[in-house]
């Protein structure tokens, strides 16, 4: 079953499967040296202290556990292969980064929102000097004097993972095949139109509505169907070019 799996797998759908396991497997081997790469290689607010350029290109091959990682590896061996055939390897590749690409712009940008109604501005200082992790106190350098807790909430965590590209591979394949089923949970099928709407419905209604402890980043989600959709539109209205 898995030698077929891959055999049929088109370059770069494998090779993108390969990339995100050995940065899994990187991780795993630093941890040990107690080095996180997580917070080297994710992404983070423009204006966090902990921001680097190359997170640009890094965040979307880094993953935040096993399970995170095995579904999305789910999503990229399931619908790349067929996509990746329908457009091409380049094509295919392009979109796979403008999605990828794309879910960290909306990402940041709904964030940024929520920075400046809280402070006046999009990109606050704060710098933070010290965390007692035993006893929780943080140490600030910051002439902020409102919406700390949402800059701080939003500065120190790392965005990871390829979600955003394989939502845009969902709604890739819930456009250009969207009565194609799937089976869910192996038994119901269900057309491909209706899970991408699905999918875009969770994301936007988790983002508005988010649980407690949730670390999910929906518009993430959100933000690579959307651009996984224009570039598909796009194309189809440019039909004078391929490649």
């Amino acid at each position: 079953m898995f030698q077929n799996l891959f055999k049929n797998m088109g370059n770069v759908t494998k090779n993108l499967l390969i990339i995100n396991l050995l940065f899994f497997l990187a991780t795993i081997v630093m941890e040990t040296r107690g080095i996180d790469l997580g917070k080297i290689l994710g992404m983070h607010y423009p204006s966090s202290q902990y921001f680097e350029p190359y997170q640009i290109a890094t965040h979307f091959f880094m993953h935040g556990g096993t399970r995170h990682l095995l579904l999305n590896m789910i999503g990229l061996v399931f619908l790349g292969p067929q996509l990746e055939r329908f457009w091409g390897a380049k094509r295919f590749l392009t979109f796979y980064f403008v999605s990828a690409f794309g879910a960290t712009i909306i990402n940041y940008a709904v964030q940024g929102v929520a920075i400046f109604n809280a402070t006046g501005e999009f990109f606050p200082e704060l710098f933070i000097t010290n965390i007692n992790y035993s006893t929780g106190i943080i140490n600030y350098q910051t002439e902020l004097t409102k919406g700390v807790s949402l800059v701080y909430n939003t500065y120190i965590p790392s965005l990871v993972g390829a979600s955003g590209a394989i939502f845009g591979l969902i709604a890739a394949y819930g456009t250009l095949f969207p009565n194609t089923e799937f089976r869910l949970y192996f038994l119901i099928p269900v057309k491909a139109k209706w899970v991408a709407l699905a999918s875009a419905a969770y994301a936007v209604y988790s983002g508005i509505n988010p649980m407690m402890n949730d670390n999910t980043a929906h518009f993430a989600h959100l933000g690579g169907m959307l651009f996984g959709f224009i570039l598909i539109k796009i194309w189809q209205k440019n039909t004078n070019q391929f490649y």
